[in-house]
């Protein structure tokens, strides 16, 4: 799978994504503040075998260099739909990246995994998440009080939703 945006290409995780992985995700503790992910203090910690291995799993890449900038991945396949899930290294934020690719990454989900609804979630507070999904044409779906612990917090989730009839 190969999406390419104006500024973007989302394509396969490499084993040579490693480095950029460790400092745009794994070690970038803003990153780790909204997106669920294990904490590597050196990029030798960062076992990149599952993420290349997974065929749902995504790198978000700057078309100009090919550098990975993040990742997007859907899974919780049931019933014709799924969730999905990114996260974009801190340096990338504000600039529209993650609107970008979230917005091609449905269209994928829709058109080419054959989803009929695509699901996200964002720990409750994260405005800018909430922001992409709704630029994304994503409605509010349901409010879920401490749905999970992560580093050491209950965490409140907010659902969003888009159905393909409704894109």
């Amino acid at each position: 799978m190969t999406v390419e945006t104006e500024r973007l290409i989302i394509d396969r995780i490499r084993e040579s994504d490693r480095e950029d992985y460790f400092l745009n995700i794994s070690h970038d503790r803003k990153v780790l503040e909204t997106f669920i992910c294990r904490y590597a203090e050196t990029a030798d910690e960062v076992d990149m075998s599952s993420y290349v291995s997974s065929d749902k799993m995504f790198a978000i890449r700057m078309k100009e260099t090919g550098r990975l900038i993040g990742i997007i991945l859907y899974f919780d396949e049931q019933d014709n739909s799924c969730e999905i899930g990114y996260g974009v290294g801190s340096r990338y934020w504000n600039r529209g990246y993650a609107t970008e690719a979230v917005k091609s990454f449905i269209a994928y989900c829709f058109d080419e995994a054959g989803f009929d609804e695509v699901r996200a979630s964002f720990f409750t507070g994260n405005d800018a998440s909430r922001r992409v999904m709704e630029k994304c044409g994503m409605k509010f779906l349901r409010f879920s009080e401490k749905e999970l612990e992560y580093m050491g917090v209950e965490r409140d989730l907010t659902y969003y939703s888009i159905r393909k009839d409704c894109r």
